[in-house]
């Protein structure tokens, strides 16, 4: 079961990449056009730097290329999680765990660390430093993945006592006390500079989530249908055997 589970992740994540590529060229391509197209008017514009790859081939087969590998990983670890989460964490069926831990991976995964290290378009920031943004972006992901973990384990431990609806409500303050106070702790990054298009700045960042939520929706959607045929198909089996 886990073999056919994990090729059904791949297959939801491949489905995912695509389609937010396809979200991310429709939607993201003309804000990012815009930036570089901003850029190369600064003194040091972006024209001063040599393309190791060309702007169609980035925005078409490379974005579809990229996309596609990147959804089939998170398609492979939702896969993972969902095999070890279902029965465990509640009693419903497959298809509505499956869409509630694409809508939690959203959420932790993508969200969380946006709304502390929004993503800039290409050009925007110094480049000295892009080590440690992209430190301090991957930092605020584990913390928001390791605050989802111990709000998982808060609500194990506590709903034996409290009952479910409880023990999620101190399982979800849990987590957003932690994220909250990593987001206050850690330090805020500001490099966009006072004469950049806000408009601009305003579309690439929605694009971005876009991107995000038709990658996640589609996984969830994808891998519900096929788990819920994999998982229920051989019950029904097995139910109509026995009234044989």
């Amino acid at each position: 079961m886990l073999r056919t589970l994990l090729i059904y992740g791949l297959l939801a994540g491949l489905c995912g990449g695509l389609l937010g590529a396809g979200f991310a060229k429709v939607v993201g391509e003309p804000p990012l056009d815009a930036a570089i197209a901003w850029e190369a008017t600064q003194p040091a514009g972006g024209g001063e730097h040599p393309e190791t790859v060309s702007r169609a081939v980035q925005s078409t087969i490379g974005l579809a290329t990229g996309a596609a590998v990147y959804g089939v990983a998170l398609g492979g670890l939702f896969a993972l999680v969902f095999a070890g989460a279902y029965g465990r964490i509640s009693k419903a069926g497959p298809a509505p765990v499956a869409l509630g831990l694409a809508a939690a991976a959203f959420v932790v995964i993508y969200l969380v660390p946006f709304v502390k290290y929004p993503p800039n378009p290409p050009g925007i920031g110094d480049p000295a430093t892009i080590g440690d943004r992209t430190a301090l972006y991957f930092g605020m992901v584990a913390i928001s993945v390791l605050a989802a973990i111990a709000a998982v384990r808060v609500r194990f431990g506590l709903v034996a006592r409290l009952g479910g609806d409880v023990s999620t409500l101190c399982a979800v303050g849990t987590f957003v006390g932690v994220v909250v106070v990593a987001a206050l702790v850690m330090p805020g990054v500001s490099e966009v500079p006072a004469t950049f298009p806000a408009q601009t700045l305003w579309s690439f960042r929605l694009a971005s989530i876009g991107v995000a939520l038709v990658m996640w929706t589609t996984i969830g959607l994808v891998f519900a249908a096929a788990a819920t045929r994999a998982i229920e198909r051989p019950h029904r089996a097995r139910v109509a055997a026995r009234a044989v």
